[in-house]
């Protein structure tokens, strides 16, 4: 029955990804284990059976090139005020789903934002996803993984580094194993009903919005260079 879906619900899988970057530069297209990093993201997505087009929002010649030549399509070169370090995934998003609307004619129930820099998850995650979207008649579904350490035993400090408040008073004294379990969004996968996207400008709603919970070994999040070693480790040990 899901697989039916692929021909009643328009899914754009849009794959975000400007030249500039200060941490990590050009980091979407560096090689990791054998392929620009943003090869690894329009790889999984042409596997999925739910997608109805990829397309790439970038504002970069080469990184375009690149994506073109993995299956991706990138109808347009994204404008510079959309390029900068203000520019919001909502904003870049919005774009894409405008520019495909009115000049090549296309109309979609669902937007998929799929980071180039998560590139451990898989098309398993990306289907995931969607069914769960379905099984829950979701308008959202954003994935998440548990936490690696308890926020609980975090706290701010105050400018001489004392600790005589910074623990809970509450969970003084508890073992880790009988603390909640928390989980953080990944940033691998954000699925979204686009009226509400375009009416209320989150990806995350109040009402009817899902986690789809993935591993922690599949939820790097390239940002820096220990980000994207970590990354290429658990790739090598997965192909190799």
């Amino acid at each position: 029955m899901l697989e039916k879906l692929n021909s009643k619900m328009k899914i754009l899988a849009i794959i975000p990804a400007r030249g500039g970057s200060k941490r990590l530069p050009r980091k979407n297209i560096l090689p990791l284990a054998g392929k620009p990093l943003i090869a690894w993201t329009i790889d999984e997505a042409k596997k999925s059976i739910f997608i109805t087009d990829i397309v790439v929002s970038t504002d970069d010649i080469e990184i375009a090139d690149i994506s073109k030549m993995h299956g991706a399509k990138v109808p347009f070169l994204r404008p510079d005020i959309l390029s900068n370090d203000t520019a919001t995934s909502v904003d870049v998003v919005k774009h894409c789903i405008d520019f495909c609307d009115r000049e090549l004619g296309k109309k979609y129930d669902f937007v998929l934002l799929l980071q180039p820099t998560s590139p451990l998850r898989t098309v398993e995650d990306i289907d995931g996803s969607v069914e769960l979207l379905v099984k829950k008649n979701a308008d959202s579904v954003i994935s998440m993984c548990m936490c690696e350490h308890s926020p609980i035993w975090t706290n701010t400090l105050p400018s001489d580094n004392n600790i005589n408040n910074f623990d809970r008073v509450d969970f003084k004294n508890i073992r880790s194993q009988d603390l909640p379990t928390y989980y953080r969004y990944n940033g691998a996968v954000y699925l979204t009903n686009i009226k509400r996207l375009l009416d209320e400008n989150v990806f995350s709603f109040s009402t009817n919005s899902f986690a789809y919970i993935m591993p922690t070994e599949r939820s790097v999040d390239i940002d820096s260079e220990i980000d994207f070693r970590l990354a290429k480790v658990i790739i090598e040990q997965i192909i190799f």
